[in-house]
């Protein structure tokens, strides 16, 4: 608390001296005029005097009738200018020191006030830089501690913040660690499902083979599409604790998309659906092969789904020296408006949604994309149907 009361008086100090310098400069001017004015007149009373002396009496008169004077009769008086004679004329006598003084006095004060200001600037923002540093460190995982030498007025703000930093690193470690702990958990509920699921479906091909039922084949579509939950579960737990195996090698954009396209040729045969993806030369980006592959898969799905029978799948892709960006799009109704904020979320399924799907392939397709350092985006088409758009970056 000194401190800061000495800071502030330190801050306040050249506006007293510039306010102390300006009440002697105009203190000492005005002493100085009237000195100056009563030489003058002084001296012209000598010379009549010297030129009449039996005019004492009557000058003494007149000079004390002009004492009497007020300020507003004497102001404005300009009655010499009839005999030819200007207000500059009477000044010649004036020395120059006399101004002077009040003018260097003056200055002193304003060149001390700026230096004083300026001095506290550079203080100030050599304490704003240092804050700011200890953010940056922070900001890249390298954050230490700011030794204070002494109390000012960014003290307070440097415990804040210091108190924020820490309340941050909890919070993370504690969200590290419960992302962590919830993908275990993930993966020991897929694995125990994975077991009784198995044993399902292999007694209901038993039972099929002995006496064919048609409610068997409801319960084996229902056991396939918990097969593929488990296995989603599986991928999203790896997702989750960064375990998914990942490979950055060269890949090209006509082969994985190709290779998409036909794992999928039997679902696109039976809807008559067709993929169209032009040859643009080789365009290759780092990433999984495999992985991307799978991504694409799903997408290319999300759009059969929304297709109508004999529609058609469209692909472009090119690359610039930031990003590869891939297009895909169909020609069917598109996405509906409320769906468009939740497309990419876990186990969403939109109001058109058709098909047996548990609503993962979008987001497992945007964590593949986003752990190659892509971007993925959804949205409508002005003359109808459904977009997704992908950017796989450089750098």
């Amino acid at each position: 608390m000194i401190e800061r009361r000495k800071r502030t008086l330190l801050l306040a100090l050249p506006f007293i001296i510039l306010l102390l310098g300006v009440i002697l400069t105009t203190v000492l001017s005005i002493q100085t005029y009237r000195k100056i004015a009563f030489e003058h007149i002084s001296a012209f009373c000598e010379i009549v005097l010297d030129q009449s002396p039996e005019s004492e009496q009557q000058l003494m008169a007149d000079l004390k009738e002009y004492h009497s004077l007020s300020e507003k009769e004497l102001n404005g008086n300009n009655y010499l200018e009839k005999y030819g004679y200007r207000a500059d004329e009477f000044c010649k006598g004036l020395p120059v020191h006399t101004f002077l003084f009040p003018i260097i006095l003056f200055a002193a004060t304003v060149i001390s006030v700026v230096v004083g200001i300026l001095a506290f600037r550079r203080q100030n923002r050599k304490r704003i830089d240092e804050l700011t540093e200890y953010l940056e460190q922070v900001n890249i995982g390298s954050g230490g501690t700011l030794i204070q030498a002494q109390e000012d007025d960014f003290s307070l703000l440097q415990d804040e913040m210091y108190k924020t930093v820490t309340s941050l690193y909890q919070t993370r470690e504690a969200a590290i660690v419960a992302k962590k702990s919830f993908a275990e958990n993930l993966a020991n509920i897929a694995h125990q499902l994975k077991t009784p699921i198995t044993a399902s479906f292999l007694s209901l091909q038993l039972m099929k083979k002995d006496t064919p039922n048609e409610y068997a084949d409801q319960v084996e579509r229902q056991l396939e599409r918990l097969i593929r939950l488990e296995e989603s579960l599986l991928m999203l737990s790896k997702i989750d604790a960064g375990t998914l195996p990942l490979k950055h090698e060269n890949v090209d954009l006509y082969t994985v998309l190709n290779l998409a396209a036909e794992n999928l040729n039997d679902l696109l045969q039976r809807d008559g659906i067709t993929i169209d993806i032009p040859d643009n030369g080789c365009i290759e980006f780092s990433g999984d092969m495999e992985w991307t592959m799978e991504a694409m898969m799903n997408l290319f799905k999300n759009c059969m789904e929304h297709s109508v029978p004999g529609g058609l799948i469209f692909c472009d892709y090119s690359s610039n020296p930031l990003y590869a960006e891939v297009r895909i799009w169909d020609n069917g109704p598109g996405f509906d408006r409320e769906d468009l904020p939740h497309l990419f979320e876990r186990f969403y399924r939109g109001k058109s949604a058709v098909g047996n799907g548990i609503g993962i392939g979008l987001a497992l397709a945007k964590s593949i994309i986003e752990l190659q350092n892509g971007t993925i985006t959804a949205y409508n088409l002005q003359n109808g149907g459904a977009c997704f758009e992908i950017r796989l970056f450089s750098h």
